[in-house]
């Protein structure tokens, strides 16, 4: 089996660092699954082509990392990335931003411009919400992908770029191509390389990993100085079903920093009630479950005791010889 990464890693995968990548308008990518180890992979192994992607996955589970992931690990590195969020623009704009427009194509029109794909030469544009894009643009983003050409909006001169596409939706596109939704044969020029990114709940791993990070960034933004999260606190985000998976984490973590008036984040502090949603566990995911729980559950009771653990395991009502397998078994670390 691979290393399991524990740490933030950097989006290009060069280093482990909570905030380097921000530093270059780009976000870490944080993770400590297996699951999410095996994506990471995949996503290395298609930065190493030119062939079109389509990142897959519930709102708020990370797409966009992904797909920075894989331009900064390309031959593309160098050069743009270049975002746009299709559901974010309005229909009538949308086609004008991506391809461009010439004086006078319309009202308000008094200049050229340059659209995305124009301003990504080179490099890479990344789509999200695919799947929003409306059907009138459809087959022009087609002839893109066929023949990496395009004309500006009320021009009838070609452009040619040289461009990656990248997209991402949480979407099911294949049942909208059943419904006549969506182009089959855009879909599937898309969908050369799939990457489906797992919900939160589906690697219950992540999230200690992934709370102590934004703990950390949001702290530090706030001025404040935090020692972790009380046990109630990490039972009760592992017990969540997180139905807005990282992005909600992060909001729970950033607000907790904002009201907690103790120097550990307990669970009242997280808001997240006594509602737990749906209790049901995913297939297969029961056991790994059970194990982020547990890790997390002493991973919190060493650090309240300074992780001396004698002690720790006598606040815990166990043998002290116990507590050390467990800790040498979940592979718990003091960072």
């Amino acid at each position: 089996m691979p290393e399991r990464k524990t740490r933030s890693r950097r989006a290009d995968g060069e280093g482990e660092s909570p905030t380097g990548p921000e530093e270059d308008g780009f976000h870490p990518l944080v993770y400590g699954s297996r699951v999410m180890e095996d994506r990471v992979r995949l996503a290395d192994m298609a930065a190493k082509t030119d062939s079109s992607v389509l990142v897959t996955g519930e709102s708020g589970v990370g797409k966009e990392l992904f797909a920075e992931r894989i331009h900064l690990r390309s031959r593309r590195r160098s050069a743009p990335f270049v975002r746009v969020n299709c559901a974010a623009i309005p229909a009538g704009l949308l086609e004008s931003e991506l391809f461009g427009h010439v004086k006078g194509a319309f009202t308000g029109a008094t200049g050229s411009r340059k659209g995305r794909f124009e301003a990504a030469d080179g490099g890479t544009v990344f789509l999200d919400e695919i799947g929003d894009l409306p059907a009138a643009l459809q087959s022009k983003l087609l002839r893109v992908l066929q023949e990496k050409t395009f004309e500006k909006v009320g021009s009838d001169k070609t452009v040619s770029v040289d461009v990656r596409i990248l997209a991402a939706t949480n979407r099911d596109i294949g049942a909208m191509v059943g419904k006549g939704e969506f182009r089959g044969d855009l879909y599937y020029r898309l969908n050369v390389l799939p990457l489906e990114i797992p919900p939160l709940r589906r690697r219950p791993e992540d999230i200690p990993e992934l709370a102590r990070f934004f703990l950390s960034r949001f702290a530090k933004a706030s001025g404040r100085n935090f020692t972790g999260f009380s046990r109630d606190a990490l039972a009760a985000m592992l017990s969540h079903p997180w139905p807005g998976n990282v992005r909600e984490l992060g909001n729970r973590v950033e607000r907790a920093c904002a009201i907690a008036e103790g120097e550990r984040i307990g669970r009242g502090d997280l808001l997240l009630g006594d509602d737990r949603g749906d209790s049901r566990e995913p297939e297969g995911s029961l056991k790994a479950a059970l194990a982020a729980f547990k890790s997390g559950f002493i991973r919190a009771a060493l650090e309240e005791n300074g992780w001396n653990q004698t002690e720790t395991a006598r606040s815990l009502g166990i043998q002290r010889t116990y507590l050390s397998r467990l800790v040498r078994e979940l592979d718990i670390t003091r960072e």
